[in-house]
């Protein structure tokens, strides 16, 4: 198949009526709008392109290894003016799981970075060391690029212990413009269950469908006004059809157009970019 920018297994028209009913652009970060450290060239100008249309964004990630203080610092410092209504991360989405299934729950054991552990301390959470004395309510596994052996091996035996566990977002690694692989949550709960059997009791980050409620619920909209915009069809793509909103993979991340056309189901919309799905929607609007 030869692509050119971009694919869907719909039909032209049915494809473009999805694309003429979207209010909403919910935007994964790294990969889509940028890559590591570098925000790509057609960022700010498909931004630019959504408010000329009257279509409004926010930011959602999977990756908790920054505050949303952090976030907001970060993408400004690219050149992109955010408030803190337009961010949800996993850990945001993870404390407000927190308060809603575990209200009681107050000590927490978590396998973090400091940016993490903060956001987690201001929501009124006492984060304890790892001293088999004093255990948690609650063990939190999250992407954790300070993770040290002691961490996993403390993490480990809470576990075994049957403490209520819960991750922040499935993700095998984190997309990086540098030469490595960027080990993320999924693969550190992997290590977890193969050292004891267990597995997460939830997994809080996108695929879950909540990343996309809270979205829908603070801008009254119904889900076939959203469009999930991401560069993994395990998180972002799966993010969309639970939720009943338009899954938009793009490819300047993690998957390929192969893998891509090799999954079951297809998404309904692959693009090269972010810029390519805002000329779509520019064009139904027409």
């Amino acid at each position: 198949m030869e692509f050119d920018k971009y694919y869907s297994p719909l039909a032209e028209e049915a494809l473009m009526a999805k694309c003429r009913r979207i209010r909403h652009v919910a935007l994964d970060m790294d990969g889509t709008i940028y890559l590591g450290s570098r925000l790509f060239d057609f960022t700010n100008r498909f931004l630019e392109d959504l408010t000329e249309m009257g279509i409004c964004f926010s930011f959602l990630t999977n990756n908790p290894t920054k505050s949303v203080d952090d976030y907001l610092k970060k993408l400004g410092g690219m050149g992109i003016d955010v408030t803190r209504e337009e961010m949800y991360t996993s850990s945001v989405a993870a404390i407000d799981w927190l308060r809603e299934k575990m209200p009681a729950a107050r000590r927490l054991y978590v396998v973090g970075t400091p940016s993490m552990e903060e956001e987690f301390r201001n929501a009124g959470y006492e984060l304890i060391e790892d001293d088999p004395e004093n255990m948690p309510h609650c063990l939190v596994v999250a992407f954790d690029t300070t993770l040290t052996y002691r961490k996993l091996c403390h993490a480990s035996w809470l576990a075994s212990q049957g403490v209520p566990f819960i991750a922040t977002n499935p993700d095998r690694v984190c997309p990086t413009d540098r030469k490595t692989v960027l080990v993320d949550c999924g693969s550190v709960c992997k290590a977890i269950e193969h050292a004891t059997g267990r597995i997460p009791d939830a997994v809080i980050g996108k695929p879950n469908p909540d990343m996309l409620a809270g979205i829908a619920y603070r801008n009254h909209l119904k889900p076939e006004e959203i469009a999930m915009c991401g560069d993994r069809i395990y998180t972002d793509v799966a993010t969309a059809r639970n939720h009943g909103s338009l899954g938009v993979l793009v490819l300047s991340g993690e998957t390929t157009l192969e893998t891509a056309l090799s999954s079951d189901p297809v998404p309904e919309l692959i693009a090269e970019n972010v810029a390519v799905f805002a000329e779509l929607l520019r064009r139904a609007g027409e």
